[in-house]
Parts: C-alpha cells; sequence; structure tokens
C-alpha cells in the first residue's frame, strides 16, 4: 500500500482505522479520522492553529526518533511542509 499522509495534519496513515470518513460513512483517503468524519473537519482552524495542535504531539512524535526535534525545528519544518497538503494549499 502507497503510504498516505493526512492532507490536514500531515499524520502519516498506515492502517484502515486511521483514515476518516466520508458523509455516508465511506473512508476518506485524504484526511485522517482526527481531522475528518461524516464528511467534516472535525476542527475550524487556520494552518497555525493546526501547527500548534500538532506541537502538543511532539514528544510522541520524537519518540521513535534517532534525533528529536526541538519545537521550534518542528514548527519550521511544519511550516514548510503544511503549505503543500491538500486543505492549505492557498
Amino acid at each position: 500500500m502507497k503510504v498516505k499522509f493526512c492532507q490536514s495534519c500531515g499524520m502519516q496513515m498506515t492502517a484502515a482505522e486511521q483514515f476518516g470518513s466520508n458523509a455516508d460513512g465511506t473512508p476518506n483517503e485524504e484526511y485522517c479520522s482526527y481531522c475528518y468524519q461524516d464528511g467534516a473537519f472535525t476542527e475550524d482552524c487556520t494552518m497555525d492553529g493546526m501547527i500548534d495542535h500538532c506541537l502538543e504531539f511532539l514528544d510522541e512524535f520524537n519518540k521513535d526518533m534517532e534525533r528529536p526535534y526541538t519545537k521550534e525545528e518542528a514548527r519550521s519544518e511544519m511550516k514548510k511542509f503544511f503549505p503543500m497538503l491538500k486543505r492549505w494549499k492557498g
């Protein structure tokens, strides 16, 4: 299976239960279950708001990293990556 990333938060989605759901209950393969349920986004936020939210999970993300990110490094990387995601494209 091709690796998919949530087009809202950038989370890697590798299992069916991680995919969001459309209004008709079918899986949505563009967005994760945290960002998108029943055909709508779970949070009305800006890109910067999403970055702040994702930074709350930095410790969990870093636990598998050989070289953990600092909060500032992670924010900088997300500010480069998020504009490429479907939800945040101009």
